[in-house]
């Protein structure tokens, strides 16, 4: 009897969530305390009425109506942070799985070919460079004179978005997919020449699970970079999005929107940068970690 109220305590949700904040305590109490400080510090020096940014207890005042109510749809651009940062989320999840698609194809393609990676790697390291919003207004440009997907509904200003969240996150995931082209171990090569494995097998057995932990590395920097861009691309091109939002509420003097927006940006970001590192520590092997 004592057993089974045993097993039954620790299968109570409550519990559960009790033993797991006593196991991590440190690293949530920490967290909360740096928190705590800046909260304090921030408004220490914003008390002053006159003040331009302001404080925690002002932003969140200010702010309400967009916390309690995040789904409003009003119409237009006027709808509540949750359709914003689904609208921006979804700009992200095309433009990063074509870059994803692509980055991971030419980077194999590179990889294995020394004459194509002597040839191109001079040019992606300059265009690696380049700031995503410097990729805009030519963007633009093309995409006004020449539409592929304006039969879809899509303008101009749309598939300029995406363009640019492609072009900004394509490089870190081709070049880390080139990279682990090339690090598969000589050892591993040989193997395969003695065997005399056929091309598909080589690339399913040896070449893409040697090649994984980079492909997910060049992801997970992709999947920032991605999200960085799409906020900057949103308020210049405009249309429902966080960026566009974080950008209309500063001409409208709404600071404090603009506060509660980038601590979205902030989280959404991070939880993005977890998600893929989750799927990473799922599919790279364990030696390989």
């Amino acid at each position: 009897m004592a057993t089974n109220l045993a097993v039954t305590k620790s299968k109570n949700p409550v519990n559960f969530v009790l033993d797991q904040v006593q196991k991590n305590r440190r690293k949530i109490i920490r967290p909360l305390v740096a928190i705590t400080v800046l909260l304090i510090i921030w408004q220490i020096l914003c008390h002053d009425p006159s003040s331009s940014l302001p404080g925690p207890i002002k932003a969140v005042q200010e702010s309400w109506n967009l916390i309690i109510n995040p789904f409003f749809d009003n119409g237009g651009t006027d709808k509540g942070l949750f359709w914003q940062l689904a609208a921006s989320l979804q700009r992200v999840a095309i433009g990063f799985t074509l870059a994803a698609v692509l980055g991971i194809s030419l980077g194999i393609l590179i990889g294995t070919n020394s004459l194509m990676f002597d040839a191109l790697d001079p040019l992606f390291q300059v265009f690696r460079t380049i700031p995503p919003l410097a990729w805009l207004p030519i963007s633009l440009a093309v995409f006004q004179q020449f539409n592929p997907f304006e039969g879809m509904g899509m303008k101009a200003n749309e598939v300029s978005a995406l363009f640019v969240i492609l072009i900004t996150a394509i490089w870190p995931i081709l070049i880390n997919t080139t990279v682990g082209v090339q690090q598969i171990p000589q050892d591993y090569r040989n193997v395969a020449r003695v065997l005399r494995l056929p091309n598909q097998k080589y690339f399913w057995k040896i070449l893409l699970p040697s090649s994984v932990p980079y492909i997910f590395t060049g992801l997970r920097i992709g999947i920032g970079l991605s999200w960085l861009a799409i906020v900057a691309a949103e308020m210049l091109v405009g249309g429902v999005g966080i960026g566009f939002f974080i950008w209309d509420a500063y001409n409208s003097s709404r600071l404090s929107a603009v506060i509660l927006a980038v601590l979205y940006v902030g989280i959404v970001g991070l939880i993005l940068d977890r998600i893929v590192g989750f799927i990473a520590s799922k599919v790279v092997p364990e030696e390989q970690k």
